[in-house]
């Protein structure tokens, strides 16, 4: 189905301080310039680059791989809520068919997550020891978008905290083997010194980061090491606290002890330079379509609203080599009623999805 004209005015927010006031969606693409005849509808309110969600699983539920239907219901979910660029960080489900779908949002999939031996969530990942890391990270960075996720500390059954789960020559050799194959690497990490060790290795980013500190945020912020907080999830690290309590008390204690600095860590690092891009880890324990309450959350922990909706839109887009609002680029636009950078929470309702070219109502679906 050709995609119509579109005449969208008010005002277009290229970047953090290019505004247009105006531009037509031609053929499903961006132009600066007006086309001669034919019907144009007109669109009118403050347009974004489409949302980005730098972490979330597509096809990924609490009991691991769900079936297709399920899993387009996680993408529309993204789009109804204007994320129209999807990093998807670790699913064991295949879902380049969502790639094929003109409907669905653009998706970046990192392959499969890579586990140390029964170190994960069950049914979430490859589950292997050290020995193997580096044949592993080569097959995901072949099966994926450029993008290796791997898990680099969970909860030691032997010490009752969080341990790391890689020797750091073994780690160093497997980054630099994804960088060989062309692919980035990043981290579910929530200690300290799973950060250590990445940075020392040579990650491209980290999920989550809660165990930021002072000198690991001057190394990520000297190297230019990413974070993708997901402050949504690390909401949840309380009831992963009390959960573990009754076995696993230093864990618990460390968990509330990360929760209770969250802000204050975000904080620090951005003021530090380091890169913080906004994604929800939506999938697994969150449902799918909250982008706009990250944005909310990372204003809570210091970024501006100009800052936080760069972090959503035109500095995630750049960052992951995506287009944003350009002569001849694929219109993936949200366009709201009133101005998201007086009020991040104007997010939460867009008022016309535009995803190549085609406007979009929500599905009403639950992801």
């Amino acid at each position: 189905m050709d995609a119509p004209v579109l005449h969208v005015t008010g005002q277009v927010l290229v970047g953090p301080e290019e505004v247009l006031d105006e531009i037509w969606v031609v053929d499903g693409r961006v132009s600066l310039t007006a086309p001669t005849g034919g019907d144009v509808q007109e669109v009118r309110g403050y347009a974004l680059p489409g949302l980005v969600d730098a972490h979330c699983h597509v096809g990924l539920e609490a009991q691991g791989a769900v079936d297709e239907a399920r899993a387009e219901e996680h993408a529309l979910a993204e789009r109804d809520a204007g994320a129209l660029l999807l990093r998807d960080a670790g699913s064991p489900a295949d879902t380049r068919w969502v790639q094929e779908r003109e409907d669905l949002p653009r998706l970046i999939r990192a392959g499969r997550h890579i586990a140390r031996t029964r170190r994960y969530i069950r049914n979430f990942a490859w589950e292997i020891e050290p020995e193997d890391l580096v044949a592993y990270v080569r097959q995901e960075a072949r099966s994926g978008d450029g993008w290796v996720k791997l898990v680099g500390d969970w909860i030691d059954r032997e010490t009752g905290d969080l341990g790391t789960c890689w020797p750091v020559d073994v780690l160093t050799d497997a980054i630099a083997a994804a960088h060989e194959e062309g692919a980035r690497v990043t981290a579910h990490c929530f200690g300290e010194q799973s950060l250590v060790d990445f940075a020392a290795a040579g990650t491209d980013c980290i999920e989550h980061a809660t165990g930021l500190v002072d000198d690991t945020i001057a190394t990520f912020a000297a190297q230019g090491i990413a974070i993708v907080p997901t402050l949504v999830n690390i909401d949840n690290f309380p009831g992963f606290a009390e959960a573990g309590r009754g076995k696993f008390p230093t864990y618990a204690d460390h968990m509330m002890d990360l929760y209770a600095r969250r802000h204050e860590t975000v904080a620090k690092a951005h003021e530090a330079g380091i890169p913080v891009y906004v994604g929800t880890d939506a999938g697994g324990q969150l449902p799918h379509g909250l982008v706009s309450q990250e944005v909310q959350a990372l204003t809570q922990a210091g970024l501006t609203p100009l800052e936080a909706l760069g972090a959503a839109t035109w500095s995630a887009r750049e960052w992951l080599g995506r287009p944003g609002i350009a002569e001849g680029e694929s219109a993936d636009l949200v366009v709201y009623a009133d101005d998201p950078r007086q009020d991040v929470r104007v997010l939460a309702d867009p008022a016309h999805v535009i995803l190549r070219g085609h406007r979009h109502a929500r599905s009403g679906v639950s992801g």
